[in-house]
């Protein structure tokens, strides 16, 4: 089986995220998203509530790929070491800039020197979703009207727990 990991923070998943994940489901025959944790981030949502958001996301794929994706949680492992323990030859990254590129071929450098096995493949979005990032969705909170602007963004299934969490 060709098994491929598509890790993430996913605070909160959004229409990018979602594209990786479609195409993923496409090119393997499983795809593990994988849900973690960066010790140098703050999160909004917590990994039980961002695994519950990725679930709720991949309401919106209308194709049946999606049955071959599978959502877990990291689990403070390296991504590669992780990708063993699942069985998994492939890790998939989404490149939206020259800025993601330079920081996955530093991280792929890293993988390979660990795991010469496991191959790394790099999906570049369309244009309309290059400049989407779970950071820029959180910078467009408390701007006037940012409950619509951020439904270009994220998947209609999350929209309104977003916006929930702003409200409290």
């Amino acid at each position: 089986m060709r098994t491929a990991v598509y890790a993430g923070s996913f605070d909160p998943p959004t229409n990018g995220h979602l594209w990786v994940m479609e195409q993923g489901s496409k090119l393997f025959d499983k795809l593990v998203v994988a849900v973690g944790n960066n010790p140098e981030k703050n999160y909004l949502f917590s990994e039980h509530e961002r695994i519950e958001l990725v679930l709720r996301s991949l309401r919106n794929l209308r194709s049946p790929d999606v049955l071959k994706i599978h959502i877990s949680a990291l689990e403070n492992y390296f991504l590669v070491d992780f990708a063993r323990l699942i069985n998994a030859k492939w890790i998939l990254r989404g490149v939206r800039s020259e800025k993601d590129y330079q920081y996955e071929v530093d991280m792929l450098d890293q993988n390979k020197r660990k795991a010469p096995e496991i191959e790394t493949i790099f999906l570049t979005p369309p244009p309309e979703l290059r400049r989407v990032s779970s950071s820029f969705v959180k910078g467009l909170v408390g701007q006037h009207g940012w409950e619509n602007w951020i439904k270009d963004h994220l998947p209609p299934a999350i929209q309104d727990r977003f916006i929930e969490r702003f409200k409290k």
